[in-house]
């Protein structure tokens, strides 16, 4: 690549000549402002023109998804599960309308940092609805057959997802508005060490989920027989396979997004659209469309509120223990109450 030639012929018409282009100093200063005509292909912030039709077609099929858990999650009163689901779609719907108007422009840093910072961190809010889940299937199958308590898994795996999120979202910010290189590449290197604490969380969840299946199958006569009729439909069976799926998609899309933040956002895989289309896009989409065909909130039958844990009721009933233990010892330890 040549060394630039400056012309300086005053603060308001210096030129610069570089890579067969005489660039003015206002367009050297802000690329936002270059055209193809006035700016040679280096300074577009990523090597492609985002495809239009590919991306116009995301957008709008995260928007309809969006709706769809809108619907679901009052209808159902999933709050939690709605909450993270509604994060994760807004930026995956940001990134991919920054992606439109990168089309437009390809040499727009604000749009390059919305998408950038958008659709990496969206799956993180994807993730912690998935994680609310586990601890639901648990109190359907039986407190008593799991390694751990509901509760448990629920806290661990999304404190995991809000620490990956806090690397994610300050790495990004630091990439994104960082004008030298050595602090751009200290963002991007805070963004991977988030999006691999991601790549671990889910790795451990999925464990978590398939030790969870294999102490169910070992324990098919002690489950919980309240929720027998629910365990037994068509529709709850599903949702187990898609959400252990959906988790699985999640998993393959934070991998390839790890390896393309480490070759960097000239490596080959930051500039090449097929590759980001299929291993970020579709694979979203893959985890999100079985997951809203088949809501928790359908797939529970009315149940998801009732699987809920409550920590404090856990604590009460230590208390309430505690104090009928005191009572047996003044009625002489006999365990009548009257």
């Amino acid at each position: 690549m040549p060394a630039p030639v400056i012309f300086d012929y005053g603060p308001d018409v210096g030129i610069i000549s570089y890579n067969g282009f005489n660039i003015t100093y206002a367009l050297w200063n802000n690329p936002d402002l270059c055209t193809f005509s006035t700016c040679p292909k280096d300074f577009q912030q990523i090597g492609y023109i985002p495809n239009l039709a590919g991306n116009v077609f995301y957008l709008a099929l995260f928007a309809l998804i969006l709706i769809a858990q809108i619907f679901f999650g009052i209808r159902y009163r999933t709050w939690g599960f709605l909450g993270g689901m509604v994060g994760g779609l807004l930026l995956e719907i940001l990134g991919y309308l920054s992606r439109v108007e990168l089309h437009e422009n390809i040499f727009s840093s604000t749009w390059f940092k919305i998408y950038l910072v958008g659709l990496t961190i969206a799956p993180a809010f994807l993730s912690a609805s998935i994680y609310l889940c586990l601890s639901r299937i648990i109190v359907i199958f039986g407190r008593n057959i799991s390694r751990f308590r509901p509760a448990v898994y629920t806290i661990t795996f999304i404190c995991f997802d809000i620490f990956s999120l806090i690397l994610q979202a300050a790495g990004g910010a630091i990439a994104a508005s960082s004008d030298e290189d050595s602090q751009s590449q200290t963002g991007v290197n805070i963004m991977i060490a988030g999006l691999a604490f991601q790549v671990v969380s889910l790795f451990l969840f999925m464990s978590m989920c398939t030790d969870f299946a294999f102490s169910v199958r070992r324990n098919k006569l002690t489950l919980d027989p309240a929720h027998a009729v629910l365990r037994g439909t068509a529709k709850f069976k599903a949702f187990l396979l898609v959400l252990f799926a959906s988790t699985l998609f999640i998993f393959i899309r934070s991998c390839y997004r790890v390896a393309e933040l480490q070759e960097g956002f000239d490596g080959k895989l930051a500039n090449q659209e097929v590759s980001f289309m299929i291993l970020e896009g579709l694979m979203i989409l893959l985890a999100l469309i079985p997951l809203t065909f088949l809501h928790p909130g359908v797939a529970f039958q009315g149940s998801w509120n009732q699987a809920n844990f409550k920590i404090r009721a856990s604590k009460d009933k230590l208390l309430s223990n505690g104090a009928v233990e005191k009572q047996d010892q003044a009625v002489g330890g006999r365990g009548e109450v009257y």
